[in-house]
């Protein structure tokens, strides 16, 4: 689960760490949405958060990762909040996926809009993706999965996000996925 003020000590390091992670992130997704990121410089992000330098790059390499820590923290709560995946048909979990996105539909069309979709590779291929110990014939199905998984959702940006979670569960069922 993703650090917030709500979720710790305001007093503890974790509290004021979790602070300075909000008010970076809120920073930068508000800058996001003036410009693109390549234009936003790490002095700009930090003044705007209240912060300095040194707690940006205490807690990140790069601005791209500030986005990957929040696509991640809303995929935990997306995880905990849903039903285990084991067992279930891949449009079900594509339903509930394309569900998960229309809730935070402003923020999924930002980065679409700045072309930074592909930021969420990595979430979908450690969701479904292989995992080093898995026998090649696994290994191979799940990053077949993974990746047409990927693809779809990076159509359905493309495209302007005009299917609902439901059109694409069953577009998917109806290919034999």
């Amino acid at each position: 689960m993703r650090q917030s003020v709500e979720t710790v000590s305001p007093m503890s390091n974790e509290g004021r760490n979790a602070y300075v992670i909000g008010h970076i992130t809120d920073a930068l997704l508000g800058l996001l949405r003036e410009k693109p990121l390549e234009r936003i410089s790490v002095s700009e992000l930090c003044g705007r958060a209240g912060v300095g330098r040194a707690s940006f790059y205490r807690n990140f390499s790069s601005k791209e990762d500030i986005l990957r820590a929040y696509i991640h923290g809303l995929f935990q709560e997306w995880a905990a909040d849903g039903e285990p995946w084991e067992g279930k048909a891949l449009s079900e979990l594509l339903r509930a996926m394309f569900s998960h996105f229309e809730k935070h539909f402003e923020f999924y069309s930002l980065l679409n809009q700045r072309g930074l979709i592909y930021l969420l590779k990595d979430v979908i291929t450690g969701l479904c993706g292989p995992r080093p110990d898995d026998p090649k014939e696994a290994a191979y199905s799940k990053a077949y999965t993974a990746y047409a998984l990927y693809g779809w959702i990076e159509l359905w940006f493309q495209r302007g996000m005009r299917e609902s979670a439901d059109e694409i569960a069953g577009m998917f069922k109806m290919r034999g996925l």
